[in-house]
């Protein structure tokens, strides 16, 4: 038994391997079923008692050095990536779940919202003409949004320009849907504005737009507190101020009490306990005219909402800037919301 030990230890002195698949090959020769250290466990029973110690210490020994030898084998091939040797010993790692980015969950919950109130989805490209973006909706030539301050326009090429805002697609379901219209209007938009913890020069809109016989602006307010009370809870609050859009009369600014602080007043809501969320307003019939729709017997309305602003709210999130950072820190605080 001595012998057989010697001879085991001498070959494990002795040996050069070459590879990771040499090096498993030699653990299934000490260490496997029929390997030879595995025999000497086996044969251990016949040894005398008297003896029984001291080749027991041997074994084991001999067992711990075979281990120590083929572990330290496979981690230097594995360091110096000299096999494409597959060791299927290796404890697997566990891939976790990613999560969906708050933009995109606050999105699909809007889009459940209203679908409940029969709205369907439509989408444009993001790269538009001045008559979609500008003219369509009744913006004059001097209108300031025009401006290279607010718009990013496409060199060589004054009429084309990043879209400011989703309404375009407004314009493109008039052109080609048919009466009555009631659309959903998702989309990235980009202004050049400066970048802080409340602004950012590309953000995440969803504009809505309803036109039908009758349409009047108690729709349009029911729909909105509908929209928010699903969103935020049945306890939030809306108000409507008057405003001015050049695509709606009349046009309103609309406003939920902030979830942030309760309505107490933050740096969020600038201390009035009120946060703007969206525009909005009854479709101009000038707009309805420019797109071949019959003012005279259709009305409509329309709003606008921002999607980073509704997620700060909705999630409690500070920094506008955090959206657009990709930190996986941030993102798998959203683990549970999907």
């Amino acid at each position: 038994m001595k012998t057989k030990i010697q001879q085991i230890n001498d070959e494990i002195d002795s040996i050069q391997l070459n590879s990771l698949e040499e090096v498993e090959q030699f653990r299934i020769k000490l260490l496997g079923k029929k390997g030879s250290i595995t025999s000497l466990l086996s044969d251990f029973r016949e040894v005398p008692v008297e003896q029984k110690k001291e080749i027991g210490q041997l074994i084991n020994l001999l067992k711990n050095k075979a281990i120590d030898f083929i572990e330290s084998s496979k981690t230097n091939f594995r360091s110096s990536g000299s096999s494409e040797y597959i060791d299927l010993s290796l404890q697997h790692e566990i891939n976790e779940f990613g999560t969906r980015h708050p933009i995109s969950l606050i999105k699909n919950e809007l889009f459940s919202i209203f679908h409940k109130l029969g709205f369907v989805l439509s989408e444009g490209p993001e790269i538009e003409d001045d008559w979609h973006v500008f003219s369509a909706l009744n913006f004059p030539e001097e209108h300031p949004a025009r401006d290279m301050q607010d718009t990013f326009f496409i060199e060589k090429h004054p009429d084309i320009l990043l879209r400011t805002h989703t309404s375009s697609v407004q314009v493109r379901s008039m052109e080609n849907d048919k009466l009555p219209i009631r659309v959903i209007c998702p989309g990235r938009v980009f202004r050049n504005e400066a970048i802080s913890a409340r602004a950012h020069c590309i953000f995440h809109q969803i504009e809505g737009l309803y036109i039908d016989k009758g349409v009047s602006f108690a729709d349009l307010k029911q729909t909105l507190l509908f929209f928010s009370r699903e969103l935020f809870g049945p306890e939030t609050n809306i108000r409507l101020r008057p405003s001015f859009f050049p695509f709606t009369e009349p046009s309103a600014e609309m406003d939920v009490s902030c979830k942030l602080c309760g309505g107490k007043g933050c740096a969020v809501c600038k201390h009035t306990g009120w946060l703007e969320i969206l525009g909005c307003g009854m479709v101009d019939p000038s707009v309805l005219e420019l797109n071949n729709i019959d003012s005279k017997v259709y009305s409509g309305f329309a709003f606008g909402i921002g999607l980073e602003r509704l997620a700060m709210l909705k999630y409690g999130v500070k920094d506008l800037r955090l959206y657009f950072e990709n930190d996986v820190r941030f993102l798998n605080i959203f683990r549970n919301y999907l």
